[in-house]
């Protein structure tokens, strides 16, 4: 018996927006690659594109021999725990998908796994084809991997100088959700990495099912990272059961250890701290009493934070969830601003804040501490 790899992919910029998907099928066996597809589909979400994707992808295969064995590959978490069973599917634009998915070839033939998003480069690539196409018309391509190799080559050296700059595509964006009120923001103490770790508050767990409820209406988040504090978890975690996406932990949204002055407030700690605060405040590289982190240290981590997740997430849309020295030290190093322009941001409890990154390394501040879904 024969036996397929699937990989597929899809995107859709704005989400709804301009879509595309990419599906290639592979043989198991020798690892060449037998068909690619692709298809421009207008105006649909990412989870369509991806599941138009898949379903493409077991097509194609089952063109090519309908009694081989499938094992789908793909990078959408979504798509593979609602395709394996495990997850329920509430969407209703999704049920129809996969459920004429799931027809494609009989019960069992057909395994998923879900895999990180460098290692399905090859079904990006043509879902990114066919949003950069713009037009209505598939393309089924059966060819072998040295032919798509070539493919590749010659895009790369259409793009390269002597010809025109090469597209840089759709920027990483990232939405940066600062957590809701813990106990001690009204209070305005200092509440970092190093402190008591608190829990969200009444008002705090309000304030997350708004910001997701706005963060829905507006339906492009495509991925989910936070911090691994309590109070980001907690607002993550709102916001990923009403958009039905995943978290991720990521260590380097975490909040600046402010050291002995955890809990107290900016008074107490001049009272007890002046000369210690007085440097703090006219110094980066100063850190806070009983050795916390510096804003520099932050910058330092969130800079290499930044890198790593617009690499990881070029193209897509993806939100933070986070605090307020991170969030500032976001803008702040895509403004090319100065450090002391931390101490002239305000953000508040819930707010949101974006920032798209580009292929070219420029950054554009889009938003910054946005409330108005926390009015009645």
């Amino acid at each position: 018996m024969r036996e397929f790899i699937v990989e597929a992919d899809g995107g859709s910029r704005g989400n709804p927006g301009p879509a595309g998907y990419g599906s290639v099928v592979l043989d198991a066996a020798t690892g060449e690659t037998l068909v690619e597809t692709y298809e421009y589909l207008g105006v649909v979400t990412n989870n369509v594109a991806e599941y138009r994707g898949l379903l493409a992808g077991l097509r194609a295969a089952h063109t090519l021999d309908p009694s081989a064995r499938v094992h789908v590959r793909m990078d959408s978490k979504l798509v593979v725990e609602q395709m394996s069973g495990r997850w329920k599917i509430k969407h209703p634009d999704m049920k129809p998908l996969a459920l004429e998915a799931g027809r494609v070839f009989p019960p069992g033939q057909v395994t998923y796994e879900w895999i990180p998003r460098e290692q399905n480069k090859h079904a990006d690539r043509l879902a990114n084809e066919a949003m950069d196409s713009g037009t209505s018309a598939s393309s089924v391509r059966n060819l072998s991997s040295a032919e798509a190799e070539a493919d590749v080559r010659a895009a790369t050296a259409v793009a390269g100088p002597g010809w025109a700059p090469a597209d840089m595509g759709a920027p990483a964006t990232f939405v940066l959700l600062r957590h809701g009120e813990t106990p001690l923001t009204p209070q305005k103490r200092f509440s970092g990495s190093g402190g008591t770790d608190p829990a969200l508050s009444e008002v705090g767990r309000e304030q997350a099912r708004r910001a997701a409820e706005a963060l829905a209406r507006r339906g492009t988040i495509q991925h989910i990272l936070a911090s691994p504090l309590t109070r980001t978890r907690e607002t993550a975690a709102a916001v990923a059961e009403r958009l039905g996406i995943e978290v991720t932990v990521e260590d380097g949204l975490i909040e600046t250890d402010f050291g002995a002055w955890e809990g107290l407030t900016f008074g107490e700690v001049r009272e007890r701290y002046p000369e210690d605060l007085n440097t703090w405040l006219s110094d980066p590289e100063a850190e806070p009493t009983g050795g916390g982190e510096s804003f520099a240290a932050t910058a330092t981590r969130i800079a290499a934070t930044t890198d790593r997740l617009v690499a990881a997430y070029a193209g897509r849309t993806v939100l933070l969830v986070t605090h307020v020295t991170p969030i500032k030290t976001f803008v702040r190093l895509a403004l090319g601003a100065p450090p002391e322009s931390l101490f002239r941001m305000e953000l508040s409890a819930a707010s949101l804040s974006a920032v798209a990154y580009y292929a070219d390394g420029n950054a554009s501040v889009r938003l910054l501490n946005d409330t108005s879904h926390l009015r009645p």
